[in-house]
């Protein structure tokens, strides 16, 4: 039989945990699903990283995969006597050939127990799929429908998945039974569909919660009052504290991502702006106010320094 390295193919060294494996998998399973890949020859690079994780990922296949030794890929091998007698007394007895597939010689071994060949005519499950959805921000606190092209055995099928209200990044959304068919009466995989948004031109995202930026006058910040801010609803009155400093956050309950009690919190960071250039009246004033007033934002300096 040929030789196939599961670890070179999911781009993980040899001493790769299951935690390590799983997240190469999910990535390189996003980055060559033929549903959604555009990489050349994504679908032959999708079935070798699938094989490869469905044997790393199970602890008997991975050690009995482990045990025949790193080889080149491709390089005709054959197990040896003790790899045969220690991980398959008798599920090939009478009937071991070299020329079976290496994915072959690994499915079979769970059905040592049961009898020849118990594994492959058990029932398997179907083969689970990750797929990625980029949002806008908008899209994601109201909700959405998306549509994927799939590609069946029994032809092209569009998917169709409902995204919630509020999802946020890096959650997952199940389609259960939408994966691949499972053999032998064993249940369909199911696909899981990764969310991303999407960079925003106003906010930033932390969670459910947006943060953007608020320019004030300085007479806004000093005297407080109203001001309009957006909001992904539309936009509302905010009502800024008197004495309100540069960098405070300023926070709309319940005006996050989402809505209702999971909805994330909207916070306006302050920036305090000035006139790039002034008049002759905004001059005379800002004059007046410097001789006028004792507040001195450097006190703390200053005192550090006599």
């Amino acid at each position: 039989m040929k030789f196939k390295d599961y670890y070179a193919a999911l781009e993980v060294p040899r001493d790769a945990d299951a935690d390590a494996i799983k997240k190469a998998y999910r990535r390189l399973a996003r980055k060559f699903h033929p549903d959604v890949s555009k990489e050349p020859e994504a679908e032959a690079r999708f079935k070798e990283i699938s094989e490869a994780y469905d044997t790393l990922r199970d602890a008997e296949k991975k050690a009995a995969y482990d045990a025949l030794g790193q080889r080149r890929p491709g390089e005709e091998f054959t197990a040896s006597h003790d790899w045969r007698e220690q991980f398959d007394p008798g599920a090939f007895a009478g009937g071991f050939s070299d020329d079976i597939d290496l994915s072959d010689l690994l499915d079979a071994l769970r059905g040592r127990h049961g009898g020849a060949g118990a594994r492959a005519r058990g029932p398997r499950p179907g083969q689970d799929y990750d797929v990625e959805a980029a949002l806008s921000l908008e899209d994601a606190h109201r909700g959405t429908t998306l549509h994927f092209d799939l590609q069946r055995p029994e032809g092209p099928q569009t998917l169709e998945v409902t995204v919630p209200s509020g999802v946020a990044e890096g959650q997952k959304l199940r389609l259960r039974g939408k994966g691949a068919p499972g053999r032998n009466g064993g249940p369909d995989g199911d696909i899981y569909v990764h969310i991303r948004l999407k960079p925003h031109p106003r906010y930033r995202v932390e969670g459910r919660n947006l943060y953007f930026d608020l320019a004030l006058a300085p007479w806004e910040a000093a005297l407080g009052g109203p001001v309009q801010v957006p909001t992904l609803d539309g936009d509302v009155m905010l009502t800024v504290p008197a004495g309100t400093h540069s960098a405070q956050k300023l926070r709309l309950r319940g005006r996050g991502l989402g809505s209702g009690q999971a909805a994330g919190d909207l916070y306006a960071v302050v920036h305090i702006d000035v006139p790039g250039t002034l008049t002759a009246r905004e001059r005379e004033l800002f004059e007046a106010l410097a001789k006028e007033s004792g507040f001195k934002p450097r006190k703390d300096a200053q005192e550090v320094k006599s």
